[in-house]
């Protein structure tokens, strides 16, 4: 994304280091100076950006944390949507994709007990023919899970209705 929008401002933000070692080794051979890693937990985004900075946040297959024991680690739980809201512009944009139905499904309750708003939704986003779908860049494992047929759910949701 950051190469197709070199006038737009990336964080890649990881807790694992050898996720984002991966991804510095293409910034090194390629640098991008739209893109900036940063090595760090999700629980603390508001000590790291500023109420209304981030006009996007992309959530792309995130660990769904099955188990219900660990219903707070996952990314759309309701600790992280209180987050997402302080830092998000207010028109911002949260975007999920996965190729978990149950985390997807999850989520979208979660979302929905927020009082967030559905701007696009997708249960196979490989095979829409949406705009979005149409523009969608794709992860390494996103082809990975398509090219075994897996369907990909997306949502790209906003905290404001267009109402208001």
């Amino acid at each position: 994304m950051a190469q197709q929008h070199p006038n737009m401002n990336f964080i890649a933000l990881e807790m694992q280091e050898s996720a984002l070692a991966v991804l510095l080794k293409q910034q090194v051979a390629t640098p991008l100076p739209n893109l900036q890693l940063l090595v760090a937990n999700a629980d603390h985004l508001v000590d790291l950006f500023s109420d209304d900075q981030v006009s996007e946040i992309y959530l792309n297959f995130s660990d769904p944390w099955p188990k219900t024991r660990h219903e707070k680690r996952r990314l759309t739980y309701a600790s992280f949507l209180t987050q997402y809201r302080r830092i998000l512009t207010p028109t911002g944009v949260l975007q999920l994709k996965t190729d978990n139905r149950h985390f997807f499904e999850y989520s979208l309750m979660s979302m929905n007990h927020f009082g967030m708003h559905f701007a696009e939704l997708s249960l196979d986003l490989h095979h829409d023919t949406t705009a979005w779908a149409m523009t969608n860049v794709t992860t390494e494992y996103e082809d990975k899970f398509a090219a075994k047929g897996q369907p990909i759910y997306g949502v790209r949701a906003t905290f404001e209705s267009p109402l208001d």
